[in-house]
């Protein structure tokens, strides 16, 4: 079990010895406040508490009875661990996923040779921005429907998947029609409407945390997708907001870890965006697999000093080469 319930003790149990045994289990437990002789007798088990079998707890001498809170999410608790995207298969037991291209698709030779590059280094998916979200309007916002021919061509030629974002309704369609694996980028995480759109291409999604979203709000935006159409939704983590500035965003692994392997579901961490410097990258991917991810989505560029966008956190092709040997 996980989240928020009530454990109802029975009559003269001790209530002190009860909670003892709850919190031996890594369970953060209270005292329900409430008014009534029953609510005397309830604690109440915090959502952020370790998951533990109910059939666990009601074994626990004092204990009558488990309440757990219904699920937001319930298509994606019933999701398996491992789904399959265009006959490659993420998650739990299976070999690292690899993804990986620039930030944007620049120029169609600039795609064609990462790609050649990228397969004879193993890696599965061909990542690549054909619409990009900018902060600042005068930013190269990418090629649009143009660099979606050039990553599709570049990836079939090389036996690659693609990974790339939609980032409105409207071009959702087009995205799938190139797609094996529909991204929603972080901005885009709370954005109900494109949500529903990308779940109605029946597309597999690759559904980015947003900068400053709980783990609740992820799971329940990957809810919507699942509700409108999408097959399976796999999260990436790409970090969060803080108020240090010593790195781009922060890494939250921890998150990570509960969602491989409390919550069973696939994982894939972006490092680039998570620090924003190519140093940190690969100690963080694999502190990310330590931590259960089920790949790795890098930024990689042959020369990210004239990349369009986000070239200090690119890795050049033989740091990647690197990091995926030792993967």
């Amino acid at each position: 079990m996980g989240g928020l319930s009530v454990i109802t003790l029975r009559e003269g149990a001790d209530a002190e010895r009860v909670r003892r045994a709850l919190v031996g289990l890594g369970m953060w437990v209270s005292p329900l406040r409430a008014h009534g002789d029953e609510a005397s007798r309830q604690l109440l088990v915090h959502e952020y508490s370790a998951a533990v079998d109910p059939d666990r707890l009601l074994a626990i001498e004092g204990v009558a009875s488990v309440g757990e809170s219904a699920s937001a999410h319930p298509r994606l608790d019933a999701q398996a661990p491992v789904v399959e995207v265009s006959g490659h298969r993420i998650g739990a037991g299976e070999p690292t996923t690899w993804m990986a291209g620039p930030c944007s698709v620049e120029a169609e030779h600039q795609i064609g040779a990462l790609a050649a590059r990228l397969a004879g280094l193993g890696i599965h998916f061909l990542r690549g921005g054909a619409f990009k979200p900018r902060t600042s309007p005068y930013a190269f916002a990418g090629h649009g429907h143009e660099a979606l021919r050039w990553l599709r061509r570049a990836a079939d030629a090389h036996g690659l998947k693609v990974v790339t974002e939609a980032m409105d309704g409207e071009e959702a369609g087009a995205v799938a029609e190139v797609a094996d694996l529909v991204q929603v980028g972080s901005r885009n995480m709370h954005n109900y409407t494109l949500l529903r759109a990308v779940g109605r291409t029946g597309r597999p999604v690759l559904l980015k945390r947003g900068m400053a979203a709980t783990v609740e709000e992820w799971l329940q935006a990957a809810e919507h997708c699942l509700v409108h159409g999408a097959p399976s939704v796999v999260l990436c983590e790409r970090g969060i907001r803080s108020f240090d500035s010593c790195t781009r965003n922060v890494l939250d692994l921890g998150a990570v870890a509960l969602l491989a392997n409390v919550y069973h579901l696939p994982v894939i961490v972006d490092p680039s965006h998570g620090v924003g410097r190519r140093d940190l990258v690969a100690p963080l991917a694999r502190a990310a697999l330590a931590a259960g991810a089920a790949g790795i989505l890098v930024e990689t560029h042959d020369d990210p000093g004239s990349a369009l966008s986000d070239g200090p956190q690119a890795l050049l092709p033989e740091d990647l080469s690197a990091l995926v040997g030792r993967g």
